[in-house]
């Protein structure tokens, strides 16, 4: 045989010596990996990010205003808590699809919602399957294009069992019968609706999709699987089934700080809009939260009954988060930390020590390098996220590790037509970002450039760009996001206002002469939105 052959040979079977050695371990020491994700979820509605935070950040809606969340904080307190953990794009196509394969959106062909993933995607879910992992998911999907509900894609990208994937929507009742699953609720035109429609604890959407969830825990609790539940709460709209509808109609809910001050020098991305609290909103959006974690606790204790609990990697997480009258607003797609931070929570036994917390900037493009890596399984290669592992197994950066995270939005085929002040910029103009834990640098084609100091500003409402005294932090930050931007490929890099903001953000300049910006118009704050 050729030297060059064997050589070639001795490589492939070098590289392929570990999936195989994986592939052929017993089951009882390959980990299963069990994923919860919900969907706009406000970080601060969770226990164990509360007390992570000082008391006027951890009760923005008043004093003593929560809701108690014991099995969710379960996962956090027998695992890791990521303090800061950034949707790598804040809003539900495209940062799903960084999640899932570990890619920035926009090399995903997810850039924006209702787009689909490109074929050639390799999933976690690939990944684990390819290893012998029984494989399955549940509930919203949101990569397979304009198809809604859309139940069970034809594409499965490693999810072998996905009866009850469906596509889009928030869907309040779920039922199933010999033709399968679907959405209880019709219109008068036939079409699946949102409406609650006497839901009850079966056929509620989170109930249905945790009892799918434990049925899946039971029938494979023998072999490694891997399986996500993604639940469509709490998105709105705000409605949730009995008891959690009226739980929380006694707490007296206050408009957040940060929608009480104009700020200074805010562009239109971060303007505090002039919106109607809606307590009532609020009071339901916790019913939800509270709604989740009962069935959290549910799933926990199948986990527990089926004698897996101790061999199983939990994470708990959401595609982006809520703003929840935040700064005015509602919803998402801004760069701001309601919006654009959310939960990471994970149980990983013998390999993450109990209470961790990881204050390092990191986003949910970095998750299937640093999953597979925490699982001992071989990736292959082609993600562009982080291998953050050593964080989570430490709780300390290694010596070269980088706190910053890239998370942008927009930029894709589609243009939204002219929105709200500020709304915009969710899926038109875009914006780009390098977020680290103390600062966060914003440049965007359609407003000015923004610096926030969270350490000293955790309410982000005065842009320091333009400050002296942070001039070396926004060239730092900005030479870090051309790069990302220039190596990833990211289109709005082709923006000229992007390419002037970011050439005197690395200059030496010390003046900031970019173009006058208008201010935004008093609009109401966006309300919770019926789509998805």
């Amino acid at each position: 045989m050729p030297l060059l052959r064997f050589s070639a040979l001795l490589a492939s079977f070098t590289i392929a010596l570990p999936a195989m050695l994986a592939a052929a371990a017993p089951a009882a020491t390959r980990p299963n990996l069990l994923v919860i994700q919900t969907d706009e979820h406000n970080f601060r509605t969770l226990g164990a990010y509360r007390a992570l935070l000082p008391p006027e950040q951890a009760y923005i809606w008043g004093d003593g205003v929560k809701v108690d969340t014991p099995n969710i904080d379960w996962i956090a307190k027998h695992g890791a808590i990521a303090d800061r953990f950034y949707a790598t794009s804040p809003v539900c196509t495209p940062s799903r699809a960084a999640l899932m394969t570990g890619r920035y959106p926009q090399n995903t062909g997810a850039i924006q919602n209702d787009l689909p993933l490109r074929d050639d995607m390799v999933t976690f879910a690939e990944v684990l399957r390819r290893q012998g992992y029984a494989t399955g998911y549940a509930g919203k999907w949101h990569l397979d294009g304009d198809a809604r509900p859309g139940f069970a894609p034809a594409r499965k990208f490693g999810w072998e069992e996905n009866r009850y994937m469906f596509n889009r929507g928030h869907y309040k009742k779920l039922i199933e019968d010999e033709n399968g699953p679907r959405v209880g609720p019709v219109d008068a035109r036939g079409v699946p609706s949102y409406a609650l429609d006497g839901a009850d604890a079966k056929t509620f959407t989170t109930d249905f999709l945790a009892d799918r969830t434990i049925d899946f825990i039971r029938r494979h609790k023998d072999a490694p699987f891997c399986w996500q539940v993604s639940f469509p709460d709490p998105h709105g709209p705000n409605t949730v089934r009995a008891p959690y509808d009226t739980m929380f109609r006694h707490l007296d809910f206050k408009q957040p700080k940060s929608a009480q001050s104009p700020g200074k020098n805010l562009p239109a991305y971060a303007a505090t809009l002039a919106g109607v609290f809606n307590q009532n909103q609020m009071a339901l959006y916790f019913g939800m939260v509270k709604c989740l974690d009962d069935n959290v606790g549910r799933i926990l204790a199948a986990l527990r009954e089926s004698g897996v609990l101790g061999r199983t990697f939990i994470v708990f997480t959401s595609d982006h988060g809520d703003l929840c009258g935040e700064h005015g607003r509602d919803n998402k797609g801004v760069p701001m930390e309601a919006s654009s931070r959310i939960p990471f929570l994970l149980h990983a036994p013998g390999v993450v020590p109990p209470g961790t917390v990881v204050r390092q900037a990191l986003g949910n493009v970095d998750f299937k390098p640093t999953i597979l890596a925490l699982m001992g399984i071989a990736n292959p290669p082609g993600d562009e996220g982080r291998d953050a592992s050593a964080l989570f197994r430490t709780g300390r950066a290694p010596a070269d590790w980088t706190d910053l995270s890239f998370i942008r939005i927009g930029g894709g085929p589609r243009r939204a037509a002219a929105a709200e002040a500020g709304e915009a910029t969710a899926e038109g103009a875009g914006w780009l970002g390098t977020f680290a834990r103390d600062y966060k640098f914003i440049v965007a084609p359609g407003a000015g450039p923004s610096l926030f100091d969270l350490a000293n500003d955790p309410d982000e409402l005065t842009n320091l760009v333009a400050s002296p005294a942070h001039r070396a932090t926004v060239r730092r930050l900005a030479n870090a996001l051309s790069g990302y931007a220039q190596r990833f490929g990211d289109p709005l890099l082709a923006s000229p206002r992007v390419k002037a903001d970011l050439a005197w953000a690395m200059s030496a300049s010390a003046d900031y002469t970019g173009p006058a910006e208008a201010a935004p118009p008093a609009a109401k704050a966006k309300r919770k939105s019926k789509q998805p």
